[in-house]
């Protein structure tokens, strides 16, 4: 651990498509073929990813968009082989549910600083489904539209949930989270794709609905809570806020006005009160037919009342917007090649 940090680091961080950069044996493609990354081959990915979690230097990361496991195909062997080839510390790897799609949601650990166990909470759902925040794996009953009729929810990527132990023994849960909401594809015409677009919000908003039933039970049992992840929404994100009410974001976060019963993220809190727009990012994107980068707030790390109260420090490692990165050029640019997400870390000072 640095010398000059006390205290557990953790962090959150999307790398687009990281299972591109693994062959089926879990080998590092660490050649001048094209990653996913626009202009940057594989090897360059690689590279700049190791710099970046060498930089990060925590003592676990969350991994969204973490290698597919498959009959084929490994999470934990990619992963461990890349902490190994890069000389990590945090060189052990974790997931839980595995995803319909190629990418997993991992976490990557010290171990010499944590145990971590994937450690599911609620009652596997009927075939029917269940409206009571039954296990991320299988179906969550909710009303979306409001006609008394429940729809079935799943995740396409089940959340992560894990039982945390640092090495002094104290114990955390942490929820790894990302939530998706589908692009209207197949939809014809600006109705049915607007009429679509809805629908999936809602779906969206379901989840998180379904992840605050999980807050919920975790803070009643006076657990230490950690929820973190890419919720692909946010205060502000879209027009479809202000038909429902609330952001994904702001409901996991929790609406009531009882302090004990919200989660903090300072930089979720930015945005909200913002007036101006004047509000973090952690995600850029080039927009082809506008021929500019777009930037976002997507990737959060929500904290319990009593992490909240030890003062933690959050931080966004955007290469622009933090002046210690941009002094460091190859950090920078770094960020900038390895994905299109910039890590989220929060250090815990008063947990050894």
């Amino acid at each position: 651990m640095s010398e000059s940090r006390k205290g557990l680091r953790l962090a959150t961080y999307n790398v687009e498509w990281f299972n591109a950069l693994f062959d089926d044996a879990g080998r590092m493609l660490e050649d001048h073929e094209s990653s996913t990354r626009y202009k940057i081959t594989r090897g360059e990915q690689l590279a700049a990813l190791a710099i970046v979690f060498t930089a990060l230097d925590a003592d676990g990361i969350t991994i969204i968009e973490a290698p597919d496991t498959n009959g084929r195909r490994s999470t934990v062997k990619a992963l461990e082989t890349f902490a190994r080839a890069a000389g990590l510390r945090a060189r052990k790897a974790i997931i839980g549910y595995s995803s319909e799609t190629e990418q997993e949601i991992a976490f990557l650990y010290d171990p010499d600083r944590l145990t971590a166990r994937h450690d599911p909470k609620g009652h596997p759902a009927t075939s029917h489904g269940s409206h009571d925040a039954p296990r991320f794996d299988t179906t969550f009953r909710y009303d979306l539209d409001a006609d008394n009729i429940s729809e079935s929810i799943r995740f396409s990527k089940p959340p992560l949930e894990l039982a945390l132990t640092t090495s002094g023994g104290t114990k955390l849960r942490l929820i790894g989270v990302h939530a998706k909401s589908k692009n209207p594809h197949g939809a014809i015409g600006r109705e049915a794709q607007i009429r679509l677009s809805i629908e999936n919000r809602r779906k969206q908003l379901a989840q998180c609905l379904w992840i605050r039933q999980r807050v919920d039970s975790h803070l009643v049992a006076k657990d230490s809570l950690l929820v973190m992840g890419d919720f692909n929404d946010g205060p502000g994100i879209d027009e479809f806020e202000k038909l429902f009410g609330h952001s994904g974001v702001e409901i996991v976060l929790g609406t009531d006005v009882d302090p004990a019963t919200r989660l903090t993220d300072p930089h979720a809190t930015m945005a909200l009160q913002s007036l101006v727009s004047l509000a973090p990012t952690s995600a850029r994107f080039y927009l082809a037919p506008k021929k500019r980068y777009f930037e976002a707030l997507l990737d959060f790390i929500m904290v319990s009342p009593d992490l909240a109260a030890s003062g933690p420090d959050w931080r966004i490692w955007h290469p622009f917007n933090d002046p210690r990165i941009m002094d460091i050029p190859e950090l920078r640019e770094a960020l900038l090649q390895a994905s299109d997400h910039f890590p989220v870390t929060i250090d815990l000072p008063d947990v050894i």
